[in-house]
C-alpha cells in the first residue's frame, strides 16, 4: 500500500489541525481527497495528475454557520440560511486550482 509522505506542515513546522484541504475534481459529483495541509494535497495531486480545485475547509462546522459566526457573511436575504442555501455555500477559504496535477 501505497502511503503519501505527510508534510511537515508550513515554514514554522506547524499544521493548522482546525482546517483541512478538499480536493474536488474538474466535473466530479463528489470530492476524492481530504489532507489535514496543503503540501499534502498539491503531492496527491501531482502524483495522480489532476485537474480540480483544493479548498481549505473548517474542521468541524458547516462553512455557512462559520463564516456568520467570524463575520465573513452576513445574511441580508430571505433565503439566506434556508436549507437550499446552506447546502450549497462555499468556504470562502483559500482554494487552488490545479491542472493536470500542477497549481494554475
Amino acid at each position: 500500500m501505497y502511503v503519501l509522505p505527510v508534510s511537515e506542515g508550513n515554514a514554522e513546522g506547524e499544521v493548522d489541525l482546525s482546517n483541512v484541504w478538499v480536493f474536488h475534481g474538474e466535473e466530479a459529483r463528489f470530492a476524492s481527497g481530504v489532507f489535514k495541509d496543503r503540501n499534502t494535497a498539491l503531492l496527491w495531486v501531482e502524483l495522480h495528475e489532476l485537474t480540480g480545485v483544493i479548498t481549505e475547509y473548517p474542521l468541524g462546522a458547516g462553512c455557512y454557520d462559520f463564516a456568520v459566526a467570524e463575520g465573513l457573511f452576513h445574511p441580508s436575504k430571505p433565503h439566506h440560511g434556508t436549507p437550499a442555501h446552506v447546502a450549497e455555500f462555499s468556504p470562502s477559504g483559500h482554494h487552488i486550482h490545479v491542472r493536470d496535477g500542477h497549481p494554475e
